[in-house]
């Protein structure tokens, strides 16, 4: 019997589509669940709440016309005041405001930032007290309030940041090695080595089924064949290939 020519099977020429890498996730963790959330919406708002208090306190200076560089101040919220220290609670306030609009990552950096240079402010300050050094026009109670400001900004800071055991939804959690091989995201390449090798591996894949394979190609897929994950199957794979480059340097 004699097979008719457009019954015979022909090798499949089709190629796989080059697999797309999902999005990368959101820095500021917006993709790492509810409790990111939660942590840039402590940062944000924690940013703004003591923004609003010191820019409040900073106005009220320029409203009621402090000397600029008046050592001994007039009270303002119960706190001593004169131009210059006007002057700084509103720039400070602006850059707590604008790290808040830019992301809770820059809000959380420049709370702690602040947070420190305020519990400086208060050692300082505290050392000039009643002295022509005093250009900030500082109180015992603008110390107290130095330190109280700092420990907040740098709680609000650290928040969900700095921590031993940090919870697994934080957008500042680092994840172990384990959990990194368990992510989706790791059966995609992600450089032009890993999108090479993939394509070298379909090709040998496809030349084995076909009989025409190498023995090269024979050898790796036979390796690969004993990992059932994607990545573990690349990662065979480019072996072969720092094995045999490795060989080309020392001979």
């Amino acid at each position: 019997m004699v097979l008719r020519p457009h019954l015979r099977r022909r090798p499949s020429t089709t190629t796989t589509p080059p697999e797309v890498a999902p999005p990368a996730p959101d820095p500021d963790g917006a993709d790492r669940g509810s409790g990111g959330n939660r942590v840039g919406a402590v940062h944000r708002l924690g940013a703004l709440a003591v923004a609003a208090v010191i820019a409040v306190f900073g106005i009220l200076g320029f409203v009621d016309g402090l000397d600029f560089f008046s050592t001994e101040g007039e009270r303002i919220l119960g706190l001593s005041s004169n131009g210059l220290l006007s002057t700084i609670s509103v720039v400070t306030a602006a850059v707590l405001v604008v790290a808040a609009l830019r992301g809770p990552r820059i809000a959380s950096t420049v709370m702690i930032v602040v947070g420190v240079l305020f519990l400086v402010s208060a050692l300082a300050n505290l050392a000039v007290l009643r002295t022509d050094y005093n250009i900030l026009a500082f109180r015992f109670p603008n110390v107290v309030f130095s330190v109280v400001a700092g420990l907040v900004l740098l709680v609000l800071g650290a928040y969900g940041r700095i921590s031993g055991n940090l919870p697994p939804d934080s957008p500042y959690a680092r994840r172990t090695a384990a959990e990194a091989d368990d992510d989706p995201a790791a059966e995609f390449p992600s450089t032009p080595e890993e999108f090479a090798a993939e394509r070298a591996m379909r090709e040998a894949e496809v030349a084995v089924v076909q009989h025409v394979a190498t023995a090269d190609q024979r050898r790796r897929v036979a390796a690969m064949a004993e990992h059932t994950r994607r990545q573990d199957r690349r990662r065979v794979w480019m072996s072969f290939d720092e094995a045999a480059g490795g060989r080309s340097l020392t001979s």
